[in-house]
């Protein structure tokens, strides 16, 4: 893949010219002359700003490393696991009572699943939540296609990055209920079967379930999945102790230590109308507290060495824009930069060879970055992992109006000083076989839109995915609109019409980013000359399954649906594409897509909303 190791500050200020060449049309189509002006921005800042979390003791408690699960024997001659989802009190802070969260196995984040590349595995997520859920449920939320009066909790588990059949693939309406006494209409198996056929890399399961993602995930369901393989072994990188899986996320507490989530909109949202719901989704959610690993404001002990993070932003809504500052405890300080972080893979696995991150680390909901970090230079010192993304996320990290619930500081690391020498670990040349995509393969392209404009019969503001036939959006229960066709090849061209920045997720498939230009500069159907697009990333480099798409530009992704040169497997049927602001994807932007069987003749199927592009484009 194209790419650049240029500084990030300099990419990120041309991103920003190229969208403002698009800003006449950005305008028309967000339907706003100002960003300022977004309602949900209003909402936000009147929910989130009238709850503070009691103040609390920062790097008191060492970062905790997820359990690693152990199979309960076997099913079809291969490894099976049984993880329970249940409610259950765990210590988050010494300052806090223990607060009651969800999880699987007994502990938040959930146990980490180690595969092995080509070996398949089966899981049984046993649900055993309680009847009520843990936190304020909106029931107008797909009221017409959800059972709320049903007992018990729905729940249904997505292997976030799988490659998988689709009945294993944690469709949003899959769910079912303790015991399986209920199950939704997607439902197919109790057992969830991973062939593994795909490159190492960092995954990530958590709860899918239709219209309560957000609050699911919120109380605790998650958890890593960690693919290894032969060729990751024999690079030599740092492991046991000195690798480490880190999730980052937001959580907001009350003083009797319980998790606090807002439940109600504002009056300016509703539009005076006094039968708005109560309880009421929200926009977006942002806490005032950084939690890592289940634990808030933790510390990490390190020697000064070489070590391997495997991070994740699992939180609902927030960006995280990382670094490693110097930071001096007693004051509270920041001074200056620290080690940098050298990038070694994503979302889908190794890349090709080690990228070292010039700047910050942008990580959007759902994304991982897996880096390795040398602190040999800083025996005896302390750094602060610091972020400086603000919480309504417009893909720039220098607006202090939108940051409504700033969050920089997310856990410091100590570096020990024993007095003995530092070892560096000595990075490859090359990591991992990371064939293109050549676009002179692409069968079909396609438009789809991220929208804003909408709202629901309460007056609140819908984020819908829409195509080039309906560019305003449509909603997850609306008829199937995309349906690639195996072994296909295909490029989405995803255009933000709203003002904030969405990572898109799409099920099943990795993709490779090809590059992005302004709104304004592209028109459905015109052929993507990757020479002409601002260039992906670094860090967006290989394999992705989430690409961060900001306010007023188009984002081209090419992807391949089936296995791609001994990589990945063949599947057919339904699975989701979605905003993975967890908010979003509720209500109500996320969409179905279809991969069917290809015709006989080699022929495309019908694929509605899309452009057919001829294969020498």
């Amino acid at each position: 893949m194209r790419g650049s190791t240029e500084p990030l500050v300099s990419r990120v200020s041309r991103r920003k010219l190229l969208i403002a060449s698009g800003a006449a049309g950005f305008s028309v189509l967000a339907g706003c002359a100002s960003e300022s002006t977004d309602p949900a921005a209003t909402q936000t800042a009147e929910t989130m700003t009238a709850h503070s979390s009691p103040d609390l003791e920062k790097w008191v408690t060492e970062l905790p490393r997820p359990a690693v699960a152990e199979p309960s024997g076997t099913k079809d001659g291969h490894p099976h696991y049984e993880l329970t989802m249940g409610e259950f009190e765990q210590k988050l802070h010494p300052d806090l009572p223990e607060t009651t969260v969800w999880g699987y196995g007994g502990s938040f984040p959930g146990p980490t699943i180690e595969a092995e590349q080509g070996e398949p595995i089966s899981v049984r997520w046993e649900n055993d939540l309680p009847d009520e859920h843990l936190l304020p449920v909106d029931t107008s939320i797909h009221s017409e296609t959800i059972p709320y009066d049903l007992p018990g909790i729905r729940a249904v588990t997505h292997l976030h990055g799988g490659n998988v059949e689709a009945e294993s693939d944690g469709h949003a309406q899959a769910w079912y209920t303790r015991d399986f006494e209920e199950t939704g209409p997607a439902f197919e198996s109790k057992d969830d079967y991973y062939a593994n056929e795909q490159p190492a890399s960092t995954l990530w399961y958590h709860d899918h379930s239709l219209g309560i993602t957000r609050l699911n995930v919120y109380a605790g369901l998650a958890g890593f999945y960690l693919l290894r393989s032969d060729t990751e072994r024999s690079l030599d990188l740092p492991d046991g102790e000195y690798e480490i899986p880190i999730v980052l996320q937001d959580r907001s507490f009350n003083e009797d230590g319980s998790l606090f989530y807002p439940s109600a909109i504002s009056e300016e949202q509703s539009l005076g109308d006094d039968s708005k719901p109560d309880p009421s989704i929200v926009p977006q959610f942002y806490g005032d507290t950084s939690v890592v690993n289940g634990k808030a404001w933790p510390r990490l002990s390190v020697e000064p060495r070489t070590y391997r993070l495997r991070l994740l932003n699992g939180a609902n809504s927030r960006y995280y824009s990382l670094a490693l500052r110097e930071y001096d405890e007693s004051s509270g300080e920041t001074g200056g930069d620290g080690p940098a972080f050298v990038q070694i893979g994503n979302d889908g696995g190794l890349f090709s060879e080690p990228v070292e991150v010039d700047g910050r680390l942008e990580l959007s909901g759902g994304q991982r970055a897996d880096v390795l970090v040398d602190f040999s230079e800083y025996a005896g010192e302390t750094l602060l992992l610091h972020n400086d993304a603000p919480a309504l996320y417009r893909g720039e990290t220098n607006a202090p109006d939108d940051d409504l619930v700033p969050l920089p500081e997310i856990m410091t690391i100590e570096v020990s000083d024993d007095g003995t020498a530092g070892e560096s670990a000595q990075l490859p040349e090359s990591l991992a076989r990371v064939p293109d995509i050549p676009v002179d393969s692409v069968d079909n392209q396609r438009y789809l839109t991220l929208n804003a404009g909408a709202t629901d019969d309460y007056g609140r503001k819908l984020h819908l995915l829409g195509n080039e036939d309906d560019p305003s959006g449509l909603m997850v229960t609306d008829e199937v609109t995309e349906e690639p066709s195996l072994g296909d090849t295909e490029i989405w061209s995803i255009a933000n019409r709203t003002a904030m920045s969405h990572p898109v997720h799409l099920h099943l498939v990795h993709f490779q980013v090809l590059g992005r230009e302004g709104i304004g500069d592209y028109e459905p159907g015109d052929e993507v000359d990757p020479d002409a697009l601002e260039e992906p990333a670094p860090y967006e480099l290989g394999w992705n399954d989430v690409v961060n798409v900001d306010p007023g530009e188009v984002v081209h992704v090419i992807v391949h649906f089936g296995e791609y040169e001994g990589l990945f497997t063949d599947q057919t049927g339904e699975y989701m594409w979605h905003c993975h602001m967890l908010e979003h994807e509720d209500h109500d932007m996320m969409r179905p897509f279809t991969v069917v069987e290809s015709d006989d003749d080699g022929s495309d199927s019908t694929n509605e909303g899309g452009t057919d592009s001829d294969t020498d484009q």
